[in-house]
């Protein structure tokens, strides 16, 4: 069968799986402005529209607990063919919803899915990659997210204007059935594409079928030429990190608690905690309220434009990220988006008054707060939420995913990211469950809570998040354990590159395994050439 070997379109085709992610971030934020949706499930809001948003963030909490069994146990690969079925079973039921409670179990299901491939798809994406273009590809997670929130919306946007239009009393249950149907089809192509793609070679690796990752790390590192100086560099790399995670003889669970390793765990689920804590997504789920209370235009419309500026603001990130570095993009991303909710809140504030029975109509009856009459006040709240979106969409939005992908070892890499990724759905939940009744009990303030948020994510990365641009996944073990401050880079050359360049040179022979002997127990056979002498992986450094 044909396997797939350019690491960008491999990368970048797993990377659907995070575009469901924003399939299903649009599935509820396009359709909270149609009468359709109002009228079928009979005007929910506070608690009641909280309880439907948040139904998929827990299914995705669940999803990214239980997606370090799948992934280690039958591959990445798999894992994420297996969230594909997950997401078609979802949608079917939310697309054929007879009520609330029906919707929610789809949106539950769907949820699963999320977990799934939102803790999968970074893991697979970073051991396939290089780590000169690591945060490259894998920031496409983060521009798929905002694919999938962009082309649902859109769908969603079409799909409002059926009978009537989005404010049609008697308006069709079309306007939401459609959209809902039709976010089957990206995870039927990525679950059918998949078998195409090629396994992690570090899974294979840890699974010992060593013959099977040489020959991935060959067409996707050295144009199938197994010999080559790089693709030997790598394996030998590979080779000594487990074969030193097995001579620790100690569980990954063990390993995740050990002290040394649980300020990692506790750094990357702390990234994911503030990605959510930052307010981005209430932006996202909740954008057509937010519009609504600043009155100007059409809030769909309105709405629509923050997402095109989301996508088209992601690309710059995913460019030079590699370039640029992870920690400045971390801090600056934070204090960007702390000054813009602040000002926001306060224009709310001095410019904006209670939604009283004299300024109520049916547009505007599911918020509490409105800043009528002033142009410039309600052009100035839509603008900063702009900026918040584009400081988010250059910074955290795509950080967010390498950061926890890349810092831990391989024997719990999947099992970290997955309590990662479980902080990021948590938090998705406890928001996306509060933050209607936020809008509709304290309207404004919500703004200051979450630019508070931001201020304590701006401490927290400056002082404990260290730069990781540069390394390979083998070498966070000395960024982690060199003991410099977190605002200091651990400066040495890359062993990866020393590898690479002794191969070359002739000056190191490797010779990889035939067959897949227990890497532990039949370590690679290495020799320098002068003086002529055979040594272990170890001694060969």
């Amino acid at each position: 069968m044909y396997q797939a070997s350019n690491v960008y379109f491999i990368c970048a085709f797993a990377a659907i799986g995070g575009g469901l992610f924003g399939f299903d971030i649009s599935s509820m934020s396009g359709v909270l402005g149609t009468q359709a949706y109002k009228q079928y499930f009979g005007h929910p809001v506070s608690y009641t529209q909280g309880a439907i948003t948040a139904a998929m963030p827990a299914g995705s909490l669940v999803g990214s607990l239980t997606s370090s069994f799948l992934a280690d146990r039958f591959s990445r690969k798999v894992a994420l063919q297996f969230s594909c079925i997950l997401w078609i079973i979802g949608s079917i039921l939310m697309c054929a919803s007879q009520n609330v409670g029906m919707l929610c179990v789809g949106r539950v299901i769907c949820g699963l899915c999320v977990g799934i491939a939102s803790s999968i798809v970074p893991v697979y994406q970073s051991e396939i990659a290089p780590k000169e273009i690591r945060g490259r590809v894998v920031s496409l997670q983060q521009w798929a997210i905002t694919w999938g929130i962009l082309i649902q919306y859109f769908i969603q946007f079409g799909a409002a204007q059926v009978g009537g239009g989005p404010s049609d009393p008697d308006q069709p249950a079309a306007a939401f059935r459609i959209p809902w149907g039709i976010q089957m089809v990206p995870a039927f192509i990525l679950f059918v594409g998949m078998f195409f793609m090629p396994y992690s070679p570090r899974w294979l690796a840890s699974k010992d079928r060593w013959e099977e990752a040489i020959k991935v790390l060959a067409s996707i590192h050295g144009n199938g030429d197994a010999n080559h100086p790089k693709v030997l560099a790598q394996y030998q790399e590979i080779e000594e990190a487990l074969r030193f995670e097995r001579e620790q003889a100690a569980s990954s669970f063990k390993t995740l608690v050990e002290p040394r390793m649980a300020k990692r765990v506790l750094l990357g689920m702390g990234i994911q905690m503030w990605s959510q804590l930052c307010g981005m997504n209430v932006m996202m789920y909740y954008i057509s309220y937010i519009m609504s209370s600043a009155q100007i235009a059409s809030p769909l419309a309105t709405a629509s434009i923050q997402y095109v500026i989301n996508v088209a603001l992601t690309l710059p990130a995913i460019l030079y990220l590699d370039r640029f570095g992870r920690r400045p993009a971390l801090l600056i991303g934070s204090f960007g988006m702390m000054t813009w909710l602040f000002i926001s809140g306060a224009i709310q504030q001095y410019y904006g008054q209670p939604n009283t029975d004299a300024t109520r109509t049916p547009d505007n009856s599911d918020v509490t707060w409105l800043v009528l009459n002033n142009r410039p006040a309600s052009s100035a709240i839509v603008a900063f939420s702009y900026l918040f979106v584009a400081t988010f969409a250059t910074t955290w939005g795509p950080v967010s995913w390498t950061y926890p992908a890349e810092i831990y070892p391989s024997k719990i890499r999947a099992k970290a990211v997955s309590l990662s990724t479980a902080s990021n759905w948590f938090w998705n939940m406890v928001l996306a469950f509060g933050v209607p009744p936020l809008l509709w009990n304290i309207s404004y303030k919500m703004y200051y809570i979450f630019g508070a948020f931001n201020a304590a994510a701006l401490i927290h990365m400056a002082l404990l998040a260290p730069e990781t641009k540069g390394y390979t996944l083998e070498e966070m073990d000395e960024v982690f354990d060199s003991g410099l401050p977190a605002w200091k880079k651990l400066q040495k050359g890359s062993r990866l590159e020393e590898l690479e360049r002794e191969i070359e040179a002739g000056n190191l022979k490797v010779s990889v395994p035939l067959g897949s002997a227990p890497a532990a127990a039949t370590p690679a056979h290495v020799e320098k050439a002068e003086p002529e002498t055979t040594t272990t992986p170890a001694a060969a450094t």
